[in-house]
């Protein structure tokens, strides 16, 4: 795939591809989810009802390319909401052509449009093909995650 990107908000008509980008995506981290789930998160994209999450679709040559996921929340440390970049998904035949940056600079631009001033991420300590666009384009902080 090479010729003209496209980064845009999702919208109604995305919803096969959307799932079949974030299937991928989930399938690399050996996620599977159940159809429910797919479901109410592309409607939460779509609703006003639910601001705070967002989507974006990569159109690569007007195919679909690749995915992300913004959330916006509230955080002790600031006035303002911060954003967490949740899901970010590059095809593999995309891969190489800037699908990954330009969605990460889209969420960046959308948080600054919205005064937004943080966006964070996590990734997998040994996604390296992907840690090599983040130290490009991020700072590598010292957090480690834990869970319930």
């Amino acid at each position: 795939m090479t010729g003209a990107l496209t980064i845009r908000p999702i919208q109604p008509g995305d919803r096969p591809a959307w799932g079949d980008l974030w299937r991928a995506y989930l399938a690399f981290y050996e996620t599977a989810l159940p159809e429910t789930i797919y479901d109410t998160t592309f409607a939460r994209l779509l609703s006003p009802d639910h601001p705070d999450q967002n989507g974006l679709i990569a159109l690569l040559d007007d195919r679909p390319a690749g995915l992300v996921h913004y959330i916006y929340h509230a955080h002790n440390w600031r006035v303002e909401q911060v954003g967490y970049l949740q899901d970010l998904y590059a095809a593999p035949e995309a891969r190489g052509c800037g699908v990954g940056r330009a969605l990460i600079e889209a969420v960046y631009a959308h948080a600054d449009a919205d005064g937004c001033p943080a966006v964070y991420w996590l990734t997998q300590e040994f996604n390296a093909t992907a840690r090599q666009l983040y130290d490009r384009i991020g700072k590598l902080t010292p957090f480690v995650k834990y869970t319930r």
